[in-house]
């Protein structure tokens, strides 16, 4: 980012806007929103500035402009109209130490104008750093529709009501509190009109502590996708916002994390090939110890936690303990992967079967059942299969000595540095010690319907997707 989105305190403070035409109203007009002190200083004004200073909105001053016009400001807003004077009062400004920004002029610009979305004291501010205002006001315009013109009042009636909830709720009683605020029926009420409903119940819950919210801990297992932070779902990004918890895996996107609340704790519990710093009944006991605390736990697992993500395990532990549990999907490796090249796992007329297995089993590497059974039609998609390509490749030259079967490998797939080769079966092995390949990757072998094999058969294989 070359600008750090910052909330400025406004109540109280002085702003100087510097002009009295159209760009100085429009300006004005903006920081009218907040509680600040705005002085005009121009020679004159345009009849809506005028009206606001008879008004005693704004200070209009006419004097003189030095250095000391700018002294002890929060923000400076330079809208003379002329690109020469507004250069002239910028420098004045800078001496004055302001903060400043010069209508049309980015590079004399200390803080830039986002556009904004407005429901007090909710405040959403969009940037795009100056270089796409319009791409600003269409997401401004999105955030309209979606926020509903009273949010701001029920956000208002909650700050009202942080210190009674202080008082009677404990840190997790009133996460849950808030939760359920701003999720369930007092924002549905609010949306409806129905103010006052609302407020009688959020004051009821306060007191009595009873508002629907699940008492004691529990686990969410949150697929997190192939590692990319804009493939994890909705539902997952709320679970890491509601947690107490999170322990996660290697492979992800670091930037994931950031979507979590601020002060959730963070444990890294990655499994790297050969080197199980964490077993996995370790994790099991540590998910099941954290939700019997009453934590609200998040288990982010890379892709999705039911393809190959050893969720039985940990799913079986939280049901022997009687700990309410949901698994959150995500987008699997597969998947993932010929999305990120424009291709499919399927083809109509030509692939009909689709087997997702593994070539690492827990006793070590193998040729899955599915490669040894392969029939045509169908798409057979490798996950940790790496270290078994050599057997792979065996066993298919023996097994289907006429079909020329290539493969597709698809490594680090929709991450940066993401890696696709294809290659003939035979050169798989080398291939993949050429480019560095040993996991994050994976193998699909492809064996279409009605294709000539090299002995003239209608049966080629294609590993394709």
């Amino acid at each position: 980012m070359k600008t750090f989105p910052m909330f400025l305190q406004m109540a109280g403070r002085r702003v100087v806007i510097v002009g009295g035409g159209e760009q100085a109203a429009q300006k004005t007009r903006l920081i009218l929103k907040t509680e600040a002190m705005v002085e005009i200083w121009a020679p004159a004004l345009d009849p809506e500035l005028s009206g606001l200073a008879v008004e005693g909105r704004i200070t209009y001053q006419t004097g003189p402009i030095t250095p000391d016009t700018f002294s002890d400001t929060a923000l400076v807003f330079i809208a003379s109209g002329c690109p020469g004077i507004d250069m002239a009062l910028h420098a004045l400004a800078k001496a004055g130490g302001a903060t400043v920004n010069v209508v049309d002029q980015p590079q004399l610009c200390d803080a830039i104008t986002p556009s904004i979305v407005d429901r007090d004291p909710v405040v959403v501010a969009i940037g795009t750093e100056g270089t796409a205002p319009v791409l600003a006001r269409q997401i401004k315009t999105k955030l309209e529709e979606a926020l509903e013109p009273r949010l701001g009042d029920l956000a208002a009636l909650a700050g009202r009501m942080r210190g009674a909830a202080a008082a009677r709720l404990g840190p997790r009683a009133r996460r849950d509190l808030w939760r359920w605020v701003f999720n369930d029926t007092p924002r549905q009420l609010f949306t409806c009109g129905a103010e006052r409903e609302a407020s009688k119940l959020i004051k009821t819950a306060i007191e009595t502590g009873e508002f629907g919210a699940t008492k004691g801990g529990s686990v969410s297992l949150v697929g997190a996708g192939p590692g990319a932070k804009d493939l994890i779902t909705l539902r997952g990004v709320q679970r890491l916002q509601e947690a107490d918890v999170i322990y996660y895996d290697r492979l992800l996107d670091p930037e994931i994390l950031e979507l979590a609340r601020r002060d959730a704790e963070r444990i890294y519990v990655g499994k790297a090939p050969g080197c199980h710093s964490w077993p996995q009944e370790k994790i099991t006991q540590t998910l099941v110890a954290a939700a019997k605390r009453g934590q609200r736990v998040v288990r982010l697992k890379c892709g999705d936690p039911g393809v190959f993500g050893r969720s039985t395990e940990e799913t079986d532990a939280l049901k022997a303990s009687d700990i309410p549990f949901e698994i959150v999907p995500g987008v699997t490796a597969a998947c993932a992967a010929v999305a990120s090249i424009g291709q499919s796992l399927t083809e109509r007329g030509n692939i009909d079967t689709l087997v997702l297995t593994t070539g690492h089993r827990q006793d070590g590497f193998t040729v899955p059942d599915p490669i040894k059974d392969i029939k045509p039609g169908t798409c057979v998609a490798l996950y940790m299969a790496v270290g078994a390509a050599p057997q792979i490749v065996a066993h298919l030259e023996t097994c289907h000595p006429d079909v020329p079967f290539d493969v597709q490998v698809v490594a680090k797939a929709q991450r940066k540095g993401q890696i696709v080769l294809n290659c003939p079966l035979g050169d798989l092995a080398h291939t993949l010690n050429v480019h560095d390949i040993t996991g994050e990757a994976m193998l699909f072998v492809r064996w279409s319907f009605g294709v000539q094999t090299s002995n003239g058969a209608s049966t080629r294989a294609l590993a394709t997707v």
